[in-house]
């Protein structure tokens, strides 16, 4: 029963001392939840217990929690982030639970994503791929005017959607392959539709897609559970645009 209007909720969490030991879900009861908390409050109050009686709290990641910054990745009841659509765990509210229920909380599984300890994944398998070729080559100087450039607003507003993903890797929790290709594609569109990202655009997506493939993520399945778990909705057009991307790389690579 649950007592002055909060929540009493069991917990399944991983725990996992580091990528080279085997992990276990390990049960936590929580109680006198309220619905109003956050999924990583409820996490604090959790932690704060297990401190106040000297167990070891449960490692998990976490920043802005506004929903930016996308470390608050975890596998809540076999989805990334949780239950709710077009949100991170951080703007998960425990409202979305009801009194009595049995949570399991695990961390996102791909083996480009080892498990730093418990909930908490390496994730710098992203940044890798990033350095490949998500930049741009400008020349420097003062600031040029906002309409210098005209671009198209179909463009623009493309460009502006695919820029939108925040790098969580909830698209490769989603995918029974653990593909990062709607990571990867958005970031390619994102600079191939714009003027600035001209120069290296023969160059990106080849380099890119490589090291997406030397850290080990997988292949599209084409099922589109990345683009139904991406808390910014990111759309599954972006792997189409890199697959031509990546055609057009090898076309004009042919040619020379």
């Amino acid at each position: 029963m649950s007592h002055e209007g909060g929540m009493n909720l069991t917990l399944k969490v991983w725990k996992q001392k580091n990528s080279k030991t085997e992990g276990h879900l390990e049960t936590y009861p929580v109680s006198d939840i309220s619905p109003d908390m956050s999924f990583l409050e409820m996490f604090d109050v959790l932690n704060e217990k297990l401190i106040s009686t000297g167990k070891e709290p449960i490692a998990f990641d976490h920043d802005c929690r506004e929903g930016i910054c996308g470390m608050c990745s975890m596998h809540i009841n076999g989805r990334p982030h949780g239950p709710k659509g077009g949100i991170t765990t951080c703007q998960l509210h425990m409202r979305s639970f009801k009194d009595g229920d049995t949570i399991v909380v695990e961390p996102w599984r791909a083996a480009a994503f080892p498990v730093v300890k418990d909930l908490v994944v390496d994730r710098s398998s992203f940044d890798r791929i990033i350095a490949a070729g998500g930049y741009v080559s400008v020349n420097t100087g003062n600031a040029k005017d906002a309409n210098n450039i005209l671009i198209p607003k179909t463009d623009a507003d493309d460009a502006f959607n695919a820029a939108a993903c925040i790098g969580c890797g909830a698209c490769v929790a989603a995918c029974k392959n653990a593909s990062a290709m709607l990571f990867v594609s958005a970031k390619i569109s994102q600079l191939s539709l714009l003027p600035q990202g001209q120069i290296e655009r023969t160059s990106r997506a080849e380099n890119m897609i490589a090291v997406m493939d030397e850290e080990g993520f997988g292949n599209c399945t084409n099922t589109g559970a990345c683009e139904a778990e991406c808390p910014k909705e990111i759309s599954l057009e972006n792997i189409a645009r890199m697959n031509r991307e990546f055609f057009s790389a090898k076309v004009l690579a042919n040619k020379k």
